[in-house]
Order: C-alpha cells, then structure tokens, then sequence
C-alpha cells in the first residue's frame, strides 16, 4: 500500500476520538522515496476538510473535570465554532497518548488537532539516513522489530524471553543505526510499550498502559525525516526537529561525527526550500545549539536548547540565564516542572529558574502535558515541583494557564494538542501565537 493511499486513510479516519481504527487494515506498507509522494494532492484530492480544526471531546471533559473558579468559567463559556491552527499548540511526537508516536497517522491527528508546530525526533539508520523515532535505541518498544525474525537477529540485543521461574524479565534492544532505511521502513510504529515478562516477541510488544490505547494501531506508517518535512508542508504545520542523542560511539564508524549529523538535519530544510523562521531545531546538547548558532545562524536563532539538568543554584540563576543568552541561545525548552513553584497559599506559580530565564531575554518552551496519565495522585515526574496543587485531570488546564499567562511559555508540547489549541483559541493566543 503507497503513502499516498495510507494518508488518505488517515486523514478520512478522523475526526479524532470518534474514529475507529479499521480491523481489516493491511499490514503490508511500502515505502515511497521522498520526493515520489504530492502530499499537497493527496491532501487536496483524497481527503477534503483536511485543514478544517476538530479538537473532539477530550478539552471539554477537562474543563468540566475542573476545579470551581475563574478559569473554568472561561473556559466553559468558550466558543469554538472557528477554531485556530496556533503554534502554541505542539505536537509532541505527534499525538502519542492515542496514535503510535512518529508515525504518519500520529501526525496527521496532531494536525487535524490544529497543532501549529509538530515534532519528528531526528536518528540516524544504519545507512545513515534520518528517521523519525524518539531514540535510537526504541525500536523494540515503538517497532514490531522483535516480531520480524530476520530483523530482531540485527538488533544490538535480541529478543531474550522472560524466565517467569526466577523474575528474570525479558531482554531487547534495537536501534536505528543496526538496520538499513529500507530494513527501518518495512516496520510497523506500534504505541510505546513493552511487557517485561513476556516469553513470546507477540508478548512483549504489548504491555501498552491502560490509560493509553491500542485502538489506532492498525497502522503505524514509520517515516523518514525528508518525509515528516513533505508531509508537515502539505499539512500546513511547522517543523520543531530534534536531534537525538546518539547511543553508538561518535564519530559513527569512525567518520561520521556529531557535527555532520547536525548539519545533515538541518540541510533537509534547505533541501526542501523550508524558511527558518518555520523551523525550531532542538536539542538537549547545548554543543549541538551552539553549533547551530554559528555554522547556520539563521536557523540557528531559534534552534532550542532543551534543557533536563537537575536544577541548582548554578544552573537556575540569572548568571546562567545570562550566559546561554550571550552565546546565542534564544529559546529555553525545560520540563514544564522546572518553570512552576508553589507560593505560601499552595498556589501555583512561576519558578525562580522561570523568572531568571525571562529576565535574560529568553523565550520558553514547556514540555509535555497529557504524558502522564490520570492526574488524581498528583501527576508524577511532570509535576513534581507542584504535586500538592495537582488532584484532577482538569488540573492540567490550571496548569497550561499559569505557564501561559504568568511564565509566559511561546508554546507548549503536548501528547494531545487538541487541549492546548483549545485553550489557545478560548484565552485569544491562537492569533498571537501564530508567528511562533
């Protein structure tokens, strides 16, 4: 089946959270060079209304899943008869908490949700060509790689079963960089999971959390970078890539460093005639910005540097802030926890790092809403800094609110971008954001 019918599929299948993914759907996919493939007719011809924004139900049971206030009066008081694409709204791997994260169909929803900027997660196969997956080394967990025995034999860790008699759990690692583009394109993206007691490949491919689903795994078209880049234009939508942190030796067989893959990933874009100021090249290697920064400074200047570090003095100062700032770093993408403090009240507010980040002149990007399943027991590692404001699911709202309107986050990822276009839409970002 060609890309150009799957995309078809795709896109009538939806609107999201309605549709049902079709039991008969073919499991044969085949691959389609870039460059083969007019997303602009297929999108124009095959599925009409395409561009037409459905958020589904999912905001609406957020907001009434809200605490009393202000905030959701607002909200419910929204109109969405004329909804916004806004760059706000980020498509973290796509739409990852129903649809398997880079695919095709993730994407697509991701669009259809009115996400203004999707995320293809940038490694490297075997032959060297870009793919999107979220690491390199995920295959055995995103992929049916590990059901295919030709493949799973190439992994950097085969399939090992689990030996229920002593605990011991099953073993897998497969990489990007173990098998061929071509190898890479004839599998099929699954959502991320694995059953660690499984003593079958079909075993351990499942284990997705119960708060997810497999409804849409019918279809999981992997693409490569040049791809998300054709299809992400046809859609509409702008291009937030980021390039992954290699778990193979670099230079890759001793000639392939660092710098050539970022600069490979930024060539795509030239390639395919993409503005820089459509694009955010991310990266959690600050080397990786810098370099950016100065060998191609124009898309460079909104290259993002995503930031993990365990906060401390240092690193959470105006000093720090400053420094970043005076090396040409002008966005700053850390987890959403790190940006958000509690006040005497219990109140959710800005954090101290926020603070100093603004006031050295840097722009944030919050990472990642609707990724950590039901929010009643606080929320987990996403929420760690205000777990004591965090009992519901509507709570996620109170939360986009405050990195909206008083840390003053440029756009937010998110495992559903249909809540944060909503919210866009509903408190007037959607227009502001839309040069972002």
């Amino acid at each position: 089946m060609s890309l150009r019918t799957l995309l078809g599929i795709a896109l009538c299948s939806l609107p999201l959270a309605l549709a049902h993914a079709a039991a008969n759907a073919q499991g044969a996919q085949y691959w389609m060079p870039p460059g083969q493939v007019d997303w602009h007719s297929v999108l124009k011809h095959g599925a009409n209304g395409h561009d037409t924004i459905e958020i589904g139900p999912r905001p609406f049971w957020l907001v009434e899943d809200m605490d009393e206030g202000p905030l959701k009066e607002r909200l419910q008081a929204c109109g969405t008869k004329h909804l916004k694409r806004t760059g706000f709204s980020i498509g973290h791997r796509g739409a990852p908490l129903q649809f398997p994260e880079h695919t095709l169909e993730s994407y697509v929803a991701a669009a259809k949700m009115g996400a203004g900027i999707v995320e293809c997660d940038v490694a490297f196969t075997k032959d060297r060509e870009l793919v999107c997956r979220h690491a390199q080394n995920d295959l055995h967990t995103t992929t049916d790689i590990v059901t295919i025995p030709e493949l799973n034999a190439k992994c950097t860790q085969p399939f090992v079963p689990a030996d229920p008699a002593t605990g011991t759990p099953a073993q897998a690692e497969c990489r990007t960089s173990d098998i061929t583009l071509a190898e890479f394109k004839s599998l099929k993206g699954k959502m991320d999971a694995s059953n660690p007691m499984a003593t079958t490949p079909e075993e351990y491919v499942g284990g997705t959390a119960d708060w997810r689903t497999d409804l849409y795994t019918a279809r999981g078209t992997l693409m490569t970078h040049r791809e998300s880049i054709e299809l992400f234009q046809a859609l509409g939508v702008k291009f937030t890539p980021e390039l992954k942190s290699p778990v193979v030796e670099m230079p890759y067989e001793g000639e392939y460093s660092q710098q050539d893959y970022a600069r490979q990933m930024i060539n795509d874009y030239r390639e395919a005639g993409v503005s820089p100021d459509d694009v955010w090249p991310q990266s959690f290697n600050l080397e990786d910005v810098l370099f950016w920064v100065n060998e191609t400074p124009r898309y460079g200047e909104q290259a993002v540097f995503l930031d993990q570090a365990a906060p401390n003095r240092e690193n959470t100062s105006l000093a720090y802030m400053e420094s970043l700032k005076a090396q040409g770093v002008n966005i700053l993408a850390p987890a959403l926890w790190k940006m958000l403090a509690l006040n005497g009240h219990e109140e959710i507010v800005p954090s101290e790092y926020a603070e100093n980040a603004r006031r050295a002149g840097l722009d944030l990007i919050a990472w990642t809403v609707e990724r950590s399943g039901p929010l009643a027991n606080g929320g987990g590692w996403y929420y760690q800094s205000v777990t004591d404001a965090i009992n519901n699911d509507g709570d996620v709202l109170k939360v986009i609110d405050v990195l909206a309107r008083d840390v003053g986050v440029i756009g937010i990822f998110s495992d559903w971008p249909a809540t944060t276009t909503f919210y866009a839409n509903c408190m007037g970002l959607a227009d502001e954001s839309s040069r972002h």
